[in-house]
């Protein structure tokens, strides 16, 4: 196909100048802003007049914030704005370059476009498609020139974030994709050409992961305070699930889950019924003021306490007193959480194998709080008296006066038992028993004890006196004033408890490994590239690391196990472990501690 041709083609610049974009609402208006401050003529169209006003006020309240931030200039401001001019007419569209619309996410409004749109612009025009759920080949179809047609999908807010995905369908011609690709750079944008299914790779992510967790809050697993806090702590990720979907929009999520069950015929993507329960009574989220949580009014971000606001501290017995703690284990879990105690006052008994490993731990310690030190985060004093309140010990019987005893061995069943069979004989009547699991039941553990109602799950997250997280995890048998306790001395060491119950994965690990294992299942049906998914996960989910750094950073062995701990305790077919995943594992393949995961790593 021809392309617009102009002098720019010559510079190596995108051939694409006067673009129109169809749809002003918060992604449209997003969009325009981003081209027309790269010097693009906009041509902004709504069939509603108010929607036009709307999105000039908006530009023209972000390029006085940009002025005020010494971004721009007046004078560049003014250039911004004289380049954008609004019309209701879909005609205005007819010089166009390129047509990007972002209409309703439907496809007989979207074909219906596709189809005036043949009838308006010039045949070399590029015609692309904002969805994030539909076909791009269904809406090719509908165009008199398919091969023009291709998927343009900007993250919101389109003006801060990073990527964009650029999709081709099956009869999209290369230079479309070339053009509108060079453009995204331009606009300092990260494209990321992918194929035509639905959610392409970010959202085809994002979204399972999303509905497993409107799906564990409807099951009144956890509360969706505890859910949102342990993936922003546990992960890093800037919002929880169930405040990202009132966001994106109850009943886009579930439009978008649709599509993606519908071609994939994966359960996982099934939508959760509570989506459509909240969607068909109106609660669609922030713009409508209530979603999973309340806003103070529609279209806000701030929350608001409603019926389903737990009470500070509400039900909770009242704790037992702990003023000594026992950590079995001289790994860098057991080092890490035996210096968040210490730091926090308590003093803390260190049970190794042997002496000399216990040793080793606490200089471990002693490493690490020179390294607190260094940086300004401690000072030389308090870390010297953190260290002194660490006694190193070749035995459990050490444990005989703790208050708590926290495990933090390997994560096999066999050896947490046989520990807590040890422990069960040595601690005193009373003392609270914690396990660090992150994947076996807490049950199993306890029933090996005589008194199964003084142990529970403490699950802390790598590095321990870094991450604030600690996931508290009682059976059916944990009683009331042991689960208080662990909830009390959490907030003594300066971690955020969340409360869920004795099941695989519990929360973060729960939601976590099956986007994991869904992102290796793209690479294995070769859909896209490590580097793109990676990049896409990055810049448009807003994750510290992209899904394959993460592998490869836990351990692909790790997160192998935990696969088959979620698939065996669910029974569902989309927690199968990816083959590749296994097949990796298989060849020693195993992350960064071998050197070769999914990528290979210079050995130290």
């Amino acid at each position: 196909m021809d392309l617009p041709s102009t002098s720019s083609q010559s510079t190596g610049q995108s051939a694409l100048q006067t673009i129109a974009v169809v749809g002003l609402g918060t992604m449209g208006t997003g969009i325009a802003e981003v081209l027309a401050q790269a010097g693009r003529e906009v041509i902004g169209i709504d069939i509603s007049e108010a929607a036009t006003r709307r999105a000039t006020a908006a530009l023209a309240a972000a390029t006085a914030r940009s002025v005020a931030r010494e971004r721009l200039t007046e004078q560049e401001r003014e250039g911004v704005l004289a380049r954008f001019r609004t019309f209701t007419e879909l005609s205005a569209a007819a010089d166009a370059d390129l047509v990007i619309e972002v209409v309703p996410e439907d496809y007989e409004v979207k074909q219906r476009l596709f189809r005036e749109l043949d009838a308006i612009v010039r045949p070399d025009t590029v015609l692309a498609t904002g969805t994030n759920a539909l076909s791009v080949t269904r809406l090719a179809a509908e165009s008199q020139r398919p091969e023009r047609v291709l998927g343009l999908h900007f993250f919101n807010p389109a003006p801060a974030m990073k990527l964009v995905e650029v999709v081709s369908s099956v009869l999209t011609a290369p230079p479309a994709v070339e053009a509108v690709t060079v453009l995204a750079r331009e606009l300092g944008k990260e494209p990321v050409s992918v194929g035509d299914r639905p959610g392409f790779v970010a959202d085809g992510l994002l979204f399972g992961y999303l509905n497993q967790a409107a799906a564990m809050y409807e099951s009144k697993y956890a509360s969706r305070e505890d859910i949102d806090a342990a993936m922003r702590l546990g992960c890093g990720l800037p919002m929880g699930p169930l405040a990202l979907l009132d966001l994106i929009g109850v009943d886009t999520a579930r439009t978008v889950l649709e599509a993606m069950y519908a071609s994939s015929g994966d359960r996982l993507h099934a939508p959760a019924p509570i989506l459509g329960h909240l969607a068909e009574a109106g609660l669609t989220g922030q713009k409508s003021g209530r979603g999973f949580y309340t806003y103070a009014e529609p279209g806000g971000s701030t929350i608001v306490r409603d019926a389903q606001t737990p009470p500070d501290g509400a039900g909770l017995a009242e704790g037992r007193p702990v003023a000594k703690v026992g950590v079995a284990g001289s790994g860098t879990m057991a080092s890490g959480i035996a210096q968040v105690f210490a730091q926090a006052g308590f003093a803390v008994v260190l049970a190794a194998r042997s002496q000399e490993k216990a040793s080793a731990a606490k200089a471990a310690i002693g490493k690490s709080l020179d390294r607190a030190v260094s940086k300004g985060r401690l000072t030389a004093e308090n870390a010297a008296q953190t260290l002194e309140r660490i006694s190193p010990v070749g035995s459990l019987d050490a444990f005989a006066d703790v208050d708590l005893a926290v495990e933090a061995v390997a994560e096999d069943l066999a050896v947490k038992q046989e520990l807590f069979a040890a422990l069960d004989k040595v601690c005193r009547p009373g003392a609270v028993l914690a396990t660090t699991t992150s994947s076996l039941p807490v049950i199993a553990i306890a029933r090996v004890t005589s008194r199964p109602q003084d142990v529970i799950g403490m699950h802390f997250f790598n590095p321990a006196p870094a991450m604030k997280l600690v996931e508290v995890v009682r059976t059916v048998l944990t009683a009331d004033d042991v689960h208080a306790t662990v909830r009390e001395i959490c907030v003594k060491v300066r971690k955020h408890p969340v409360d869920c119950g004795d099941r695989a994965g519990f929360i973060v690990n729960a939601l976590l490994f099956p986007y994991l294992n869904n992102a290796v299942k793209m690479v294995e049906q070769h859909y896209a590239s490590l580097d793109d998914i990676d990049a896409a996960m990055r810049l448009g989910g807003g994750y510290p690391m992209g899904p394959f750094e993460l592998l490869d950073v836990v351990g692909l062995d790790v997160s192998l196990a935990i696969e088959k701990v979620l698939h065996k305790e669910f029974r569902d077919p989309g927690l199968a472990p990816s083959p590749l995943l296994e097949h990796l594992v298989a060849a020693g393949c195993l992350g960064r501690k071998t050197g070769r995961g999914f990528r290979e790593y210079a050995r130290r």
